[in-house]
């Protein structure tokens, strides 16, 4: 008798060309990994493999931080894992707001219970040492400052190498969002003094989605350590994955093991190239890309743009939309869209990783021209 099950052909996802906000293009070296055989997550070797992969992060976010692991999640948990195990309801922070993503980390501190200062400026602006100063100045309570190195919604760069004295002259203490930003451009937690820090896996990494990347100074620990409350968030509650990705070792959830081997491979990828070479390619690939777009006539929406990920309007009459199917349709190419203010008015084209070639700088080029003409 035969079976009424429905048959369903094999999964056979197109090959696409990932140029947008992310996910970026997986390398092959990289999905092997994740087909290799899966271990317990209280396994000698799976074990070991953690030890590697907070090595090679250690390494990549360029810290010396022991509390540095993969929060099983995506950047959004990295997020929201760093800002309940660092603020107790009640507490003051300053969030800096010129985005989805600053006004994202703004909305989890204040269901985490904060008293939230918004430093809020227009989409597409980096932030000021002077306008971050003013606002710890207006609030000196402030525990925490929040605020996005690589604003992933308009492509603006907020430079930090002298906000955390700012911030630590204050006794408060630095949160930043790396997620655009790790792995392409520079990112230096210890030289910075940035107290806690968190990414994804699946921009400039290259990696699938799944994990993010989170460090914690020795300030940052204390801290936690000083709290009167139990971190909101059981998952993410730092003081027991802590005891899970070292100490002794106490269970404390299933790791997604196969997500581990894959990002190992990816920071192995990462230290071989050498950051100071890869920042450098993210950056000469950015500066090929731009003089590019520019000849073809779209203007930039940041002043201070990102180098991995390169945020345009959309020239008058064209329909963004239509503009984008038409990429993905005719070249297996992908850009993302405007969000926000400029939602329907902007492309976002990525130069993040294993995308960031200038082979890649060329086709995109080469079919926005043909499209535009």
């Amino acid at each position: 008798m035969q079976s009424s099950a429905p048959r369903h052909p094999q999964l056979a996802p197109s090959e696409r060309i990932l140029m947008g906000p992310g996910p970026s293009t997986v390398p092959a070296r990289i999905l092997q990994a994740m087909a290799s055989p899966t271990l317990g997550h209280l396994d000698p070797e799976y074990l070991a493999i953690m030890d590697e992969t907070r090595e090679l992060l250690r390494a990549v976010f360029r810290t010396r931080n022991e509390l540095t692991l993969a929060v099983s999640g995506t950047g959004s948990a990295g997020m929201e894992a760093c800002v309940v195990n660092l603020v107790e309801p009640g507490d003051e922070v300053v969030v800096c707001v010129n985005g989805v993503f600053g006004a994202r980390m703004k909305d989890v501190m204040e269901r985490a219970g904060a008293t939230v200062h918004a430093i809020e400026i227009p989409w597409g602006e980096s932030f000021t040492e002077i306008q971050i100063a003013d606002a710890l100045e207006r609030h000196p309570k402030t525990k925490v400052l929040g605020i996005v190195h690589a604003e992933t919604s308009t492509g603006a760069h907020t430079p930090l190498e002298g906000v955390a004295k700012l911030v630590h002259d204050t006794g408060a203490l630095l949160l930043v969002d790396a997620v655009t930003s790790l792995g392409g451009m520079d990112v230096r937690i210890d030289d910075w003094g940035v107290d806690a820090c968190y990414s994804g896996t699946q921009k400039c990494l290259s990696c699938p989605p799944g994990l993010s990347p989170v460090t914690f100074s020795p300030r940052a620990l204390e801290a936690m350590d000083a709290r009167k409350t139990k971190v909101q968030s059981w998952y993410l509650d730092m003081t027991m994955l802590r005891n899970y990705w070292g100490g002794n070792r106490v269970y404390h959830h299933t790791a997604p093991i196969n997500m581990t081997y894959a990002l190992r491979e990816a920071l192995c990828l990462v230290v071989e190239e050498g950051l100071d070479a890869r920042v450098a390619r993210h950056r000469e690939n950015h500066e090929r890309l731009r003089a590019g777009l520019e000849k073809l006539g779209l203007r930039y929406i940041p002043e201070k743009s990102l180098t991995t990920l390169n945020a345009v309007q959309a020239p008058e009459g064209v329909n963004e939309a239509e503009g984008r199917k038409w990429l993905l349709e005719n070249y297996d190419l992908e850009i993302g869209a405007g969000l926000g203010p400029f939602a329907g008015k902007a492309w976002r084209i990525g130069l993040m990783g294993h995308a960031s070639t200038r082979r890649n700088v060329d086709l995109v080029l080469a079919a926005l021209g043909e499209l535009l003409a």
